[in-house]
């Protein structure tokens, strides 16, 4: 899951939204300068991961992609993912997709202070460029395959990513929807809110 699907799965306790979208740049050692509900958020996105990382469905929508994409795989499969959320987002939330990305961003913005540098700097750039909206269109997701393909070390594995994408829609499609329902459940029973 990336941005989006992770915003979305924060629950509404604002701490959990805020460490749930810095917790990929937290180091375990950094834990502690957190307060109890921010780290809450940290392991939520960790948890979250580990979930959606051992899923059998999400593996098998990684398989699909593996011998174009190789060990970039499953980031794709995670980027895509909230392509597919933003196409089914009425099924989950009565709340438009607009307005939840505004929210977000306002959200973010207001406890930028506590965050580290790195999504200081990344935030105003994702509310710029609207990145939870960009997941909605595949001209969006080109772009944010776009950006994401500069912090490779292997950029080539990324070639026709879009193409591709596109050519397995049906399948990565009925993946999501097998998968997606199940996180939502399991996130909401298990997780303090």
């Amino acid at each position: 899951m990336n941005y989006l699907a992770h915003l979305f799965l924060s629950c509404e306790k604002e701490e959990h939204i805020v460490g749930n979208f810095i917790a990929d740049s937290i180091r375990h050692h950094e834990l502690q300068n957190f307060d109890p509900a921010i780290r809450q958020g940290i392991t939520l996105h960790k948890y979250i991961d580990t979930f959606t990382d051992t899923h059998p469905v999400v593996r098998r929508s990684t398989k699909r992609l593996h011998e174009k994409h190789g060990k970039y795989s499953p980031i794709i499969v995670d980027i895509w993912y909230d392509h597919l959320l933003t196409r089914h987002w009425d099924k989950y939330t009565t709340e438009s997709l607009r307005d939840f990305a505004d929210r977000m961003y306002a959200l973010l913005q207001k406890n930028i202070a506590m965050m580290p540098r790195k999504m200081q700097k990344n935030l105003p750039l994702m509310m710029e460029e609207d990145w939870l909206m960009r997941y909605h269109t595949v001209d969006g997701m080109r772009k944010t395959f776009s950006r994401f393909k500069h912090r490779l070390s292997r950029p080539e594995l990324l070639a026709g990513v879009i193409e591709n994408l596109v050519a397995l829609d049906t399948e990565l499609d009925k993946d999501f929807s097998d998968f997606f329902p199940e996180l939502n459940a399991h996130i909401h029973k298990n997780h303090k809110h």
